[in-house]
């Protein structure tokens, strides 16, 4: 009897007890427990003299005003939606040279007064159309806007140990249209020492191609010299000499074809690898494989051969000087617009190696070499010292080089052949080293005490970068970044 006694007694503690042990398998840490918005302002600016719009010379000022907003949102213990929205405004003088002539009363795109600027007007003319390499033009294409979306979900496992994530993106320019979609799968095992990192995505873009100005009116009027663009206008020779142009011997293109597939697709795959290798070394590797097709070329890049006769359009006098930034006053009709091979493989292999000197001081270090069935490889290297002054404040100094062969298809302005199936002058595929600095301050509060309505301010950063190509391309950008945490 006592022992029914006693066991009736146990089973409400029994029963608590239970209880209280399903409760603790049941609870599970939230992945985010609130909302997080990241903000991303940035001002970017360059320049150098090897515009790929005007053949691998001329000017490359340019100007990008960006901001990038990111928001988390957790959906429940598991579940994390983001969105991602980034608008990018900016100014380019190569670009603007799509369209370098001025003057010309039929493509004149903002101007129809009369000024007093003397670059127009050559001894009893009234008025000449003008342009230079080195010098930004009027035309539409000078200022542009980018706009992108991307949608992403991401689903952790009950133990933390497997994410699975998914994304959706759209982005637009003015001569262009993209969508894509992709995702990844995590792993992390050996009590989370280990991580193994599969992704995938894929990019179909759209051309809504642009063509320098004389090479689509040329095709426009079948080649009439004396018809659109070119009505009224002169056509100098090598010497300055103004052509016949109903001449066999005027100015053509090398070739009429223009984009015939606009399609442009791009699929990557990609595959990590994570170490912790003591409390304080960590490793990763990885290596992706990146798959493109279609229109791969530029359409608004111009070529210029060395086996064809050169023509212009402008000031007699500034032919000798065309190379210079002396020019203004006189541009090189194009031979061609760039054409490279409608397939690009490439294979990027890299690590990171990060070390734990002490509480204060952290090593992250990067490498990757790259391959391509361009001919081009390169090597990255960089190295950023996180240095925490005080427990909220920390400073980044960072270090990159960068150096690549150059592609099989590139030639500097006037050095490529109509021998050659495929040409280009734009400096990226060039072969060039290039160093950049970087120095950051980054300040963090973890408890979000400072706080602007419901946002609570988690981290702030402020970064400056300096990068100059041995090619004569620098360029100057700065950044700057906010966390908040909406509660």
């Amino acid at each position: 009897m006592k022992k029914i006694i006693i066991i009736l007694l146990l089973i409400p503690i029994i029963t608590k007890a239970q209880q209280n042990q399903d409760s603790i398998k049941v609870y599970k840490k939230r992945v985010l427990d609130d909302a997080e918005i990241d903000i991303l302002l940035s001002y970017y600016t360059q320049n150098g003299s090897n515009a790929a719009v005007t053949g691998g010379i001329g000017t490359e000022d340019l100007q990008d005003y960006a901001s990038d907003i990111t928001i988390a949102i957790p959906l429940n213990e598991d579940d994390i939606f983001t969105v991602n929205a980034t608008v990018s405004a900016y100014t380019s003088a190569s670009s603007s040279n799509l369209n370098p002539f001025t003057g010309a009363s039929n493509y004149d795109d903002d101007d129809d007064d009369d000024d007093d600027d003397d670059r127009n007007r050559d001894n009893d003319e009234e008025s000449q159309t003008t342009g230079s390499p080195w010098m930004a033009s009027s035309g539409a294409s000078k200022s542009d806007v980018w706009i992108s979306g991307v949608f992403g979900y991401s689903h952790s496992s009950d133990d933390r140990n497997r994410v699975w994530t998914a994304n959706l993106s759209v982005a637009s320019e003015y001569d262009y249209f993209s969508i894509g979609f992709g995702g990844s799968y995590t792993w992390l095992f050996n009590k989370k020492n280990t991580e193994i990192g599969f992704s995938g995505n894929i990019y179909l873009d759209t051309w809504k191609p642009s063509y320098p100005t004389e090479i689509i009116s040329y095709n426009k009027t079948n080649g009439d010299l004396n018809l659109d663009f070119f009505e009224g206008i002169d056509i100098l020779d090598q010497n300055g000499n103004i052509i016949d142009k109903n001449s066999i011997n005027a100015w053509r293109p090398f070739n009429t074809d223009l984009i015939d597939n606009k399609r442009r697709n791009t699929y990557s795959g990609s595959i990590s690898f994570s170490q912790i290798l003591n409390k304080k070394l960590q490793m990763s590797l990885f290596i992706d494989i990146v798959q493109q097709s279609g229109w791969l070329s530029n359409p608004m890049q111009r070529v210029y051969f060395k086996d064809r006769p050169n023509f212009y359009i402008g000031t007699a006098s500034n032919i000798p000087i065309y190379t210079t930034t002396a020019n203004t006053e006189v541009f090189q009709l194009a031979d061609d617009i760039e054409r490279l091979p409608s397939t690009r493989l490439k294979t990027p292999v890299g690590m990171r190696l990060n070390y734990y000197v002490n509480e204060r001081v952290v090593l992250k270090s990067y490498y990757r070499f790259y391959n391509d069935n361009w001919g081009v490889t390169s090597h990255t290297a960089s190295l950023e010292i996180p240095l925490k002054i005080i427990d909220k404040l920390t400073l980044y100094p960072s270090y990159r080089y960068y150096s690549q062969t150059q592609a099989t298809y590139f030639a500097p302005y006037e050095e490529l052949s109509i021998l050659d199936k495929y040409y280009t002058s734009d400096y990226d595929l060039s072969a060039f080293t290039a160093n950049q600095y970087s120095f950051g301050i980054r300040y963090t509060d973890i408890f979000t005490k400072k706080h602007i309505w419901k946002l609570r301010l988690k981290q702030a950063d402020l970064k400056y970068s300096n990068y100059q190509r041995n090619t004569g391309l620098h360029f100057d950008i700065v950044t700057l970044g906010f966390k908040f945490i909406f509660k």
